[in-house]
C-alpha cells in the first residue's frame, strides 16, 4: 500500500484525477455522540433552548458534507448528487449515519464522515448548555462503493 497524496520530493499534493473515470459512489458513515438521558429527554421533549437539536444537526450535517473541500486540505472539490443525515436516539447516545452520493473521479468518504462529524459537533453546540460532559466518539466509514478500489464494508457492519 502506498500514500498518493505526496510529490516525489515528499510534500504534499492534491492527487490528479482527471484521467479517472466517472463512477457513482456512495460512502456511509457512523458516528455517536453520548450525552446524559436527562439530555436525551430534552431533546426528545423538544425543550432544548436553541430549537430543534435533530433538525439543525441534520442541515449542519449535509452542509458540512458540501464544504469537506474546504476544510480537508488535499480534498477535491466535488458535485455532491445526494447528502442525508439520519439519527437514532438511544438511552445514553445519539448515533449518526451519514449517506453521500455522487457520480465523479472520486469517493465521498470524506465527505460522509465530515458530515457525521459537523452533525455530532451541531448537536454539542445546541446541548452544550445543558450537557458539557457529551462525548463525540466512533466516527468512522462504514462502506464506499464505486471508484477503482470497488466495495468496502467495513467488517463489524457486515
Amino acid at each position: 500500500m502506498k500514500f498518493t497524496h505526496f510529490n516525489k520530493e515528499g510534500r504534499a499534493r492534491m492527487v490528479e484525477v482527471g484521467e479517472k473515470e466517472d463512477t457513482k459512489r456512495l460512502a456511509v458513515a457512523y458516528g455517536r455522540i453520548r450525552m446524559k438521558e436527562e439530555t436525551i429527554k430534552l431533546i426528545k421533549e423538544g425543550l432544548i433552548e436553541k430549537g430543534d437539536v435533530l433538525s439543525v444537526a441534520q442541515i449542519g450535517g449535509i452542509m458540512g458534507s458540501k464544504m469537506t473541500s474546504q476544510l480537508i486540505p488535499m480534498c477535491h472539490n466535488i458535485f455532491i448528487s445526494g447528502s442525508d443525515i439520519n439519527f437514532n436516539i438511544l438511552e445514553d447516545a445519539i448515533e449518526i449515519e451519514a449517506q453521500v452520493r455522487t457520480v465523479g473521479k472520486t469517493g465521498v468518504e470524506m465527505e460522509a464522515l465530515t458530515a457525521v462529524s459537523i452533525a455530532a459537533l451541531t448537536i454539542y453546540d445546541m446541548c452544550k448548555a445543558v450537557d458539557k460532559d457529551m462525548v463525540i466518539e466512533e466516527i468512522k466509514l462504514i462502506k464506499k462503493s464505486g471508484g477503482r478500489s470497488g466495495e468496502y464494508i467495513r467488517k463489524e457492519a457486515q
